[in-house]
């Protein structure tokens, strides 16, 4: 006995690091990808449901816990998800696009495994394949705050996930259709609050329930196609504490403008009348608006909604000015964009200023939308899949577009894979600049960047005098208005293959989007995870030796 306990103190002695470096807890998930028929605008349609819902289980998540998702794909066409906003640390493995993954097969299952590090905040996920965006198989995704980790803000009563987008009553076929012949997707047919629209008459079943006097987190999500959305909760104010992962300076607003793929959440105090009142969402920035509704119920309510909706703002220069007053909360102890970037940021030197131009034009006679030029196409063998293996030469070309688009012409397009090679660890200005009359939505997978600045007109070096080089929110997506610019700066230390989308559904698949290689000249474990032992593997390297792993 005395030896037994001897080799246990022992063990404890020597172990006690491997004890404390444990791995962090694991979250496993099985799910069903299938059809199903939904009628979320009152026409039935084929819908895609994850473990039969729609919208998507909710993930919700605590800072560094192993996310493991096993998803069978049972449908007819080839399948992926991504993480949006989730960085994947030395892991674009796992980042559920086409430019790193292979689709995974109609019958066929992959199982994710990543890591949620320290970005406390609100995110989503969604398919990448195809149009599948436009039939569902769409969730939120919350990462939580460890308890040793405070947050800048009381605990909540309860915490509320609220998904709002546009919706379309054709198939996702069908949309599909439409663009692969060179056309758009026109205007949408409603919009969604977590995957239903009011009847209009006031007697739906309340989405959500508040106690008198109690303080709620509702994490607003925009997860449809193309529309700009303006939230607002009838009789209530909403306090900004979070968007995209970052803490923000507490403001108090009546309603909040959330562009395609953007999160936040807000705190909203249970301090009016007793009775029902309305969550709100309606389309921004086209001609005909479109209105959704969903009834929040105090729990001791004595009467319906009151029918008179607060009002919407009007014109884009009403969210400009409410972008700029969005600030990164300095004085909170998480949801730090760190590793990467500085808390400094603004002193940091510029090492390359990439500035990037959306256009649309027709090639060979059909719809492409392009970026500096160049409209992307995704190769039969990803491009990550390419690169790791070495034959990036037979799949595609490394910076096809200039970092400097001035001398391209307007109209001119050429469709090929979209690969800009980027130099690792290096501080990097990219300008988005938008000539169209339409609104755009640029996210970037992997990292988060500092929206310094967005303003009416063309950038020049001279409008840096205008930066916040303070405190910028650190976030995931960007907006950029028409006939204007917006600029974000970052440093890029994620090494792997990271996608730079239009978060619009239509620009994107039809060409919008590119790939930002980010290599590590160390070919080091410390800086990027080997490729896994379940990675799908198709077209060019699909029957090729792996190469040689990574070491330390």
């Amino acid at each position: 006995m005395v030896e037994v306990k001897l080799i246990l103190l022992l063990c404890l002695t020597i172990g006690v690091m491997s004890v404390v470096r444990g791995e962090d807890p694991y979250l496993f998930f099985t799910w069903k990808v299938t059809y199903g028929t939904i009628s979320p605008l009152g026409i039935p349609q084929q819908g895609i449901l994850i473990n039969g819902q729609f919208p998507g289980p909710n993930i919700n998540s605590t800072t560094n816990n192993n996310i493991v998702i096993n998803v069978h794909n049972y449908l007819d066409e080839p399948f992926l998800l991504t993480w949006n906003g989730i960085q994947h640390r030395k892991n674009s493995w796992q980042d559920g696009v086409p430019g790193t993954n292979c689709p995974i097969a109609p019958g066929k299952n992959y199982t994710y495994h990543f890591q949620v590090k320290d970005q406390i905040g609100s995110y989503i996920y969604y398919p990448t394949t195809a149009v599948h965006r436009a039939a569902g198989a769409f969730g939120g995704l919350r990462v939580n705050s460890r308890l040793l980790i405070p947050v800048p803000y009381a605990d909540p009563e309860d915490d509320y996930t609220v998904l709002i987008g546009d919706w379309y009553t054709k198939s996702h076929s069908t949309l599909r259709k439409l663009l692969d012949t060179g056309r758009s997707l026109g205007r949408p047919g409603g919009v969604l609050i977590n995957g239903k629209s009011s009847n209009g008459k006031g007697k739906d079943k309340p989405l959500f329930t508040m106690k008198p006097g109690k303080t709620y987190k509702y994490r607003i999500c925009n997860v449809g196609l193309k529309a700009s959305l303006n939230f607002r909760i009838q009789g209530h104010t909403m306090k900004l504490v979070e968007m995209e992962g970052s803490h923000t300076v507490q403001n108090t607003y009546e309603s909040l403008d959330v562009h395609v793929g953007q999160c936040f959440s807000v705190l909203v105090t249970a301090n009016q009348k007793p009775r029902n009142y309305y969550i709100v969402a309606s389309t921004r920035f086209l001609k005909n608006v479109l209105v959704s509704k969903a009834i929040i119920s105090y729990t001791n309510g004595k009467g319906p909604a009151s029918p008179k909706l607060p009002p919407a703002p009007v014109g884009w220069a009403w969210s400009l000015n409410q972008f700029r007053t969005f600030r990164w909360n300095l004085t909170a102890s998480a949801a730090r964009p760190n590793p990467q970037g500085s808390y400094h940021y603004g002193a940091i030197n510029i090492t390359r200023t990439i500035k990037l131009v959306n256009s649309a034009s027709r090639a060979g006679g059909k719809l492409r939308y392009a970026i500096n030029g160049v409209s992307h196409i995704d190769p039969a063998t990803p491009v990550k899949l390419a690169e790791y293996y070495g034959i990036a030469n037979k799949v595609f070309k490394y910076d096809t577009i200039p970092d400097d688009p001035k001398n391209i012409a307007p109209n001119k397009i050429t469709v090929e894979p979209n690969v800009v090679n980027t130099t690792f660890r290096n501080f990097v200005e990219i300008i988005f600049e938008n000539h169209e009359k339409s609104l755009q939505s640029w996210h970037l997978d992997g990292y988060s960047f500092f929206a310094v600045a967005i303003e009416p007109g063309r950038w020049s070096p001279e409008r840096r005098k205008n930066y916040n080089l303070l405190d910028a929110v650190s976030r995931h997506t960007v907006q950029v208005y028409p006939n204007s610019w917006a600029a974000i700066l970052l440093t890029f230390d994620n090494a792997g293959m990271w996608n730079l989308r239009s978060e619009l559904t239509e620009n994107r698949y039809l060409g919008q989007q590119l790939y930002v290689s980010v290599l590590s000249p160390a070919r080091s474990l410390r800086d990027e995870y080997n490729i896994p032992d379940n990675c799908l593997l198709c077209g060019l390297v699909k029957n090729l030796p792996k190469p040689p792993p990574y070491t330390i």
